[in-house]
């Protein structure tokens, strides 16, 4: 099949990329990071995530954070809300894409929400109105779509009865995604074999974690069927605080070069982009898992 002549990557890495990093990252990094990233060609930032602090104590900072970045007006500012108290503050921080997140497993979703599906789907629905009603755009995420932690193979049925039910709710793109990196390209066309009969493939985004090391194998068979939306992280980092065993997300600067070396353009400056790496690398005090860092690192002992 032919390739798509072009991808938008998604950097998720100051929300989901940090949520599950030990080491508390300060307010004042954070913005001088997103502000990097910034000006490296990417159209989207998830920067941060407006949920209870006791939650995810890292992005306890998120109305700090917000405010303080500079916009780049070819740049989309989103973050994770997960209800309406969450949207008061995003809004008052004027985040432009406000994105819900629920699991297709009922395990999984008392873990990271506190709440069963079905009691999840009213809180949503609220927030969302709300959003839309504030003109935002809205994004949902679907974790566990290729298997729990908790309970092991998710039923499809299960998995678009919940992508149903957001896509009627009225958010604009799904990002499905493989929470605890356990997907295989088979499972990956296995799933879009089903979802592209019933979505319109231009508001799916596949959100992928390379806990097994399958996320760049899982992203090719996803360009197969004609997907040009991705999430990922900045040096692979990351990882769910309620999905054990989850490593970080397919990492941003691996995936670029991947891309372009292919022709497939995201306008993405990767030499800007493996700047801003050894930036959070610095603040993490630690090596990023990426392989283009590794080579860039390598690369700078020499100079």
């Amino acid at each position: 099949m032919k390739w798509p002549d072009k991808v938008t990557i998604k950097e998720v890495g100051p929300r989901d990329g940090l949520q599950n990093e030990k080491e508390i990252v300060s307010a004042e990094e954070k913005i001088e990071w997103i502000d990097a990233l910034s000006q490296t060609g990417l159209s989207y930032i998830e920067i941060t995530s407006f949920v209870n602090p006791n939650w995810v104590p890292q992005l306890s900072d998120a109305e700090v954070v917000a405010k303080g970045i500079k916009r780049n007006p070819a740049v989309t500012y989103g973050a994770l809300v997960p209800n309406m108290r969450g949207l008061e503050t995003a809004l008052e921080a004027d985040i432009d894409e406000v994105s819900v997140f629920m699991s297709a497993s009922e395990t999984h979703n008392r873990k990271n929400i506190n709440k069963s599906i079905d009691q999840t789907f009213p809180v949503l629905q609220e927030t969302i109105n709300g959003a839309l009603a504030a003109g935002k755009s809205l994004r949902g995420y679907v974790s566990t779509i290729f298997g729990c932690p908790y309970e092991g193979k998710v039923p499809i049925e299960q998995v678009f009865m919940v992508c149903d039910r957001l896509f009627d709710m009225g958010i604009g793109e799904l990002s499905l995604g493989d929470t605890t990196g356990i997907a295989n390209p088979r499972q990956v066309e296995e799933v879009l074999d089903l979802a592209l009969k019933r979505y319109d493939r231009n508001k799916i985004a596949l959100h992928f974690h390379d806990t097994r090391g399958m996320a760049m194998a899982n992203v090719l068979k996803a360009l197969d069927y004609g997907i040009t939306s991705f999430d990922s992280a900045l040096g692979g980092i990351g990882g769910c605080p309620y999905a054990p065993g989850a490593s970080g997300n397919v990492a941003t600067d691996d995936l670029v070069y991947m891309l372009e070396d292919m022709g497939i353009s995201t306008k993405i400056n990767q030499a800007k982009l493996l700047d801003a790496a050894v930036r959070i690398q610095q603040s993490l005090g630690k090596k990023l898992p990426s392989h283009q860092m590794a080579v860039y690192s390598e690369q700078l002992k020499g100079v």
